[in-house]
């Protein structure tokens, strides 16, 4: 059922119980609410690095900024791709993350080399949870590495929720699992009790422990 119109005060409510929008495809203007029987989300404390990305992120050559290219990543989260001809991103989605984005709720983590966006994702944070969007990558492993330091930035602020939505292959190499609705419904609200802070910069030894297991 096609929803009515949505502003982001409607948006953050959905949020707040668990619900979140969609459209069937990049050029379908229509949006429909998601609340999953099974919830994917990423546990902060036991979240895994592969052995091989462990050594591309200490090895740096990677350059990784925070809310500097909102809109550009957004965009690219919803380019169709050779592996991913379609996506579920359209043009109410962007403008009304980028609406959440200006309010300070809607964040982004870029990876660039030089002076070339090569990956990033975003999401909503409220509380003490955050909300993982989408990801993309132009080049190997920039995805990856996003992910890693939004983790050490959740780590560092006090957040204890990272809600991935679904649960992919990709996800499940860093820890990712599935929990029941209602299980994920009472983290949630936990969640939101909670006074973090997502612009609380992680330290190179927050990122270290990110990456070694630590907690």
């Amino acid at each position: 059922m096609e929803m009515p119109e949505l502003t982001p005060d409607m948006l953050l409510r959905a949020y707040a119980i668990g619900v979140f929008p969609m459209a069937e495809d990049r050029d379908d203007p229509d949006l429909f609410w998601v609340d999953p029987r099974m919830r994917g989300i990423i546990p902060l404390n036991a979240f895994h690095v592969p052995r091989r990305l462990r050594r591309t992120v200490r090895n740096g050559g990677v350059r990784v900024t925070v809310d500097s290219a909102f809109e550009a990543t957004i965009e690219a989260c919803a380019e169709s791709t050779e592996l991913r001809p379609r996506t579920w991103i359209n043009d109410r989605i962007i403008m009304l993350y980028t609406s959440l984005f200006h309010l300070g709720f809607a964040h982004s983590v870029e990876c660039w080399q030089d002076r070339q966006l090569i990956g990033g994702l975003y999401g909503v944070a409220m509380g003490g949870a955050f909300f993982g969007e989408s990801m993309f990558s132009r080049e190997s492993d920039a995805s990856k590495i996003a992910l890693i330091h939004l983790v050490a930035r959740l780590r560092a602020g006090g957040f204890s929720l990272l809600d991935s939505q679904f649960i992919t292959r990709h996800l499940r190499r860093f820890g990712a699992v599935e929990i029941p609705r209602g299980e994920y419904r009472q983290r949630l609200a936990e969640a939101l009790k909670q006074n973090a802070e997502f612009m609380t910069t992680p330290r190179r030894a927050d990122i270290e422990a990110v990456l070694r297991g630590g907690v």
